[in-house]
């Protein structure tokens, strides 16, 4: 999908020292934009087999992008429970403006479908607009608040179907 010499996606822990370094990069920025970290309680095995994937981009060898899914079926959406959620996007200030973000978007959607999700659901902030003008790009649309910021100020929750072709959502 995205045209960058050098570009690959890896599976791996959470607990990786590159994934660690991204997740901890990616605390950073909530803690400038929000003024915290975010307090979402994450345990490994979320990213686990059959529990959900975590991912990690390189670009020319270096680990510059983080993307991760988890299962929630606690969430409906459009009729069902088979939800996947999005956790910790995230592409180093250097390698923005690629379309990273949008490649690993793409690989999590298609990975979370693989696995059985037909929705895709994900809670983002007011204070990342780069983020939502992603999502909406790519088909996500508003949906009611869920997680641990489910009735934060500043949260905004969006879903995508899975069930749709890939281009559809994409153009």
């Amino acid at each position: 999908m995205v045209g960058v010499s050098g570009w690959r996606i890896e599976r791996l822990p959470i607990t990786h020292p590159d994934a660690a370094l991204l997740v901890e990069e990616v605390q950073g920025e909530y803690v400038a934009r929000y003024g915290g970290r975010d307090e979402t309680p994450i345990d490994p095995t979320y990213f686990e087999e059959p529990n959900g994937a975590f991912f990690v981009g390189y670009l020319d060898g270096r680990p510059v992008a983080t993307g991760a899914w988890r299962r929630r079926t606690d969430v409906l959406v459009e009729g069902t429970s088979l939800t996947a959620e999005v956790k910790r996007m995230y592409v180093v200030p250097r390698a923005r403006g690629l379309s990273l973000a949008r490649a690993m978007l793409a690989h999590l959607e298609d990975t979370a479908r693989e696995s059985g999700a037909e929705v895709m659901v994900l809670e983002t902030g007011l204070r990342q607009p780069e983020a939502i003008a992603l999502y909406e790009s790519a088909g996500y649309q508003p949906i009611a608040g869920f997680g641990y910021y489910k009735d934060a100020p500043l949260s905004r929750c969006l879903a995508r179907s899975l069930l749709l072709p890939a281009q559809e959502s994409r153009s």
